[in-house]
């Protein structure tokens, strides 16, 4: 019997914005059905309850009006999208062939952060540091997605810094600043991110780089907190060889 053509993948982004896609072809969604597919893919690929699902996405409204949105919003999504869901009576979860940036770079985050395995042997680099550099869903505000975008900003820092430290050690000085400022831009008055970033530049001899990294985190920190950098950040700078910071 011939078969027919094999089913398109169907990929889910999360990271920098939403989107979906079957095949090569991206797909329009409305924003109740994409908040439907954003919430069943961080409730940890498992079986989501209806009630939960429509619970959360419509906490004001009566329950028999938060299940009629949820069956709106699922009725609303082509028949492509449809094929993101598996739905039954009761709940509704991913289907299995469904790929999620989120949950790739979150698996990616654990691996570097568990410490068994040197970056070089397992094949990391810029495209890993890409992967951790895009917050979760940006412009969404409910709480359900901000617990979960605060979550992934701390589990990505965290890996950004180990990443620069391990590429120091390699003496992969570009990748090490690379890394280094994603850690920055995700955690800007972070002050282990800071110093990853100060390391990495002056590994590469660059003091004056450094300095002017502490500089401008000493004035935003002042700006926003009205702290003082801890002093061993800035003893990091002043003791560098040819620093002119104070």
């Amino acid at each position: 019997m011939e078969r027919g053509p094999a089913p398109s993948a169907v990929r889910l982004s999360l990271l920098g914005g939403f989107s979906l896609t079957v095949g090569d072809e991206p797909l329009s969604v409305p924003p109740s059905s994409e908040r439907v597919l954003a919430f069943v893919a961080l409730s940890c690929n498992g079986a989501v309850p209806r009630a939960l699902v429509a619970g959360t996405l419509w906490p004001d409204t009566p329950e028999h009006c938060a299940f009629a949105n949820l069956r709106s919003a699922l009725s609303r999504l082509q028949h492509s999208g449809r094929a993101a869901l598996d739905v039954t009576n009761t709940t509704v979860r991913l289907a299995r062939d469904v790929g999620v940036d989120f949950h790739r770079a979150r698996s990616l985050a654990h691996l570097v952060l568990d410490g068994r395995t040197a970056v070089a042997d397992a094949g990391l680099g810029a495209t890993t540091v890409l992967a951790l550099s895009a917050d979760l869903l940006p412009g969404w505000y409910e709480d359900w997605v901000l617990l979960e975008a605060d979550s992934w900003r701390d589990l990505r820092t965290h890996a950004l810094e180990r990443l620069s430290a391990e590429f120091l050690a390699a003496r992969r000085f570009a990748e090490a600043v690379t890394a280094a400022h994603a850690a920055v831009r995700a955690a800007p008055l972070r002050a282990s991110s800071q110093a990853s970033l100060i390391r990495a530049h002056l590994a590469e001899g660059n003091t004056s780089d450094a300095a002017q990294s502490f500089e401008r985190y000493e004035r935003r920190l002042r700006a926003e907190t009205g702290l003082r950098p801890a002093p061993g950040l800035r003893r990091l700078v002043r003791e560098s060889p040819g620093s002119r910071s104070r």
